[in-house]
């Protein structure tokens, strides 16, 4: 399931982000939607909504890597609507972010999209996601951090690197959690 579903997202979601004025809205919508009903059509909220939601979220990190102007932004609104489909499926939103981090980053890296702008948008996706379901949004920016470096540190060294850096260095997100989550991993 997971190849076939995460490449229907990415196909849908590329043809909704190419015409939407409002990238992070869009993704945030259509990915939540889509975890909702896949895994309410599944039947088994426990046993099938980890893998949904990493394919889910792979499928819809790559389409917004290649077809948004921002990949941050695209892949903010992926990991949005996943981690807000986490309350309506039943679901530990930790849980979620961990799955969602792991698939943006794998579904960025399989159609050579940047990492760094995904690790951003991730981290920046969960934190905007854990304030309006009412989530400490110091832990889910801490466990998005430290799920994001260890997906990208199994794809490689560079991509870990990458991502680090890129998390390090820019102003859009929490300092004080970004350096203490990476503490956390190395």
């Amino acid at each position: 399931m997971s190849d076939s579903l995460a490449n229907d997202v990415r196909d849908s979601l590329s043809k909704v982000i190419e015409d939407a004025g409002d990238v992070v809205g869009t993704a945030r919508g259509t990915i939540k939607k889509t975890v909702v009903d896949t895994v309410k059509g599944a039947g088994e909220v426990a046993t099938g909504t980890m893998g949904v939601i990493a394919d889910v979220v792979s499928g819809g990190a790559a389409a917004a890597s290649k077809s948004a102007k921002s990949t941050t932004d695209g892949v903010a609104g992926v990991v949005e609507g996943a981690v807000d489909a986490a309350g309506e499926i039943g679901v530990d939103a930790g849980v979620v972010i961990e799955e969602a981090a792991r698939g943006a980053i794998k579904g960025v890296a399989e159609v050579g999209g940047d990492l760094g702008e995904a690790g951003v948008g991730v981290v920046r996706g969960v934190i905007a996601a854990a304030s309006d379901i009412g989530t400490d949004v110091t832990q889910a920016g801490t466990k998005a951090v430290v799920s994001l470096l260890k997906a990208a540190d199994e794809i490689g060294s560079e991509a870990g690197g990458v991502v680090r850096k890129a998390l390090l260095s820019t102003a859009a997100l929490p300092r004080e959690i970004i350096e203490a989550a990476i503490g956390k991993k190395d």
